[in-house]
């Protein structure tokens, strides 16, 4: 098989593979995939509307902008950020990350307080009751350590044989 067939079937099944490269090399960037933008980078298309007018062209500059949107969501942050913002966005996230596990922290050692104090006070059974509606709430607190944990003994004496 020569160039000349292979490059025909290869145009067959991508009308225009040079405008798939554009658009892949701009989201492999992530700069904002426009007609404008691929028209810029592409190396036949002048201008924007010769993308916007053709049907399948119109289509795939759709369809790569549908992937870098789902990207973008599925990262949680926009489009182009420089290195110091980046840096900026990801140190602020780990101090909201270390602030809430500290609410976390905090909010479980009141619970366990408050759980044995209720507990100590004979009312603990009380407390079991409001909470048997609640089953997931008391499996959540369960999971987080929340509930305090004791051994149980026999208050009747033991016989001994």
């Amino acid at each position: 098989m020569d160039n000349d067939t292979l490059e025909q079937r290869t145009s067959d099944l991508d009308p225009d593979p040079e405008m798939r490269q554009v658009l892949d090399d701009l989201l492999a960037r992530d700069e904002d995939i426009t007609a404008r933008a691929v028209a810029r980078l592409h190396p036949r298309i002048n201008a924007a509307s010769s993308i916007t007018r053709s049907k399948d062209r119109s289509r795939l500059l759709d369809e790569y902008q549908k992937r870098q949107a789902e990207f973008r969501r599925w990262r949680g942050r926009p489009g182009k950020l420089s290195g110091v913002a980046a840096a900026s966005a990801l140190a602020d996230r780990d101090v909201r990350i270390a602030a809430l596990e500290s609410q976390v922290a905090i909010l479980t050692a009141s619970h366990v307080a408050m759980i044995r104090a209720v507990g100590e006070l004979g009312g603990f059974s009380k407390w079991a009751q409001f909470y048997e509606s609640y089953r997931s709430s008391r499996d959540q607190l369960a999971q987080l350590g929340a509930l305090p944990e004791a051994e149980v003994e026999s208050l009747l004496p033991r016989r001994q044989k």
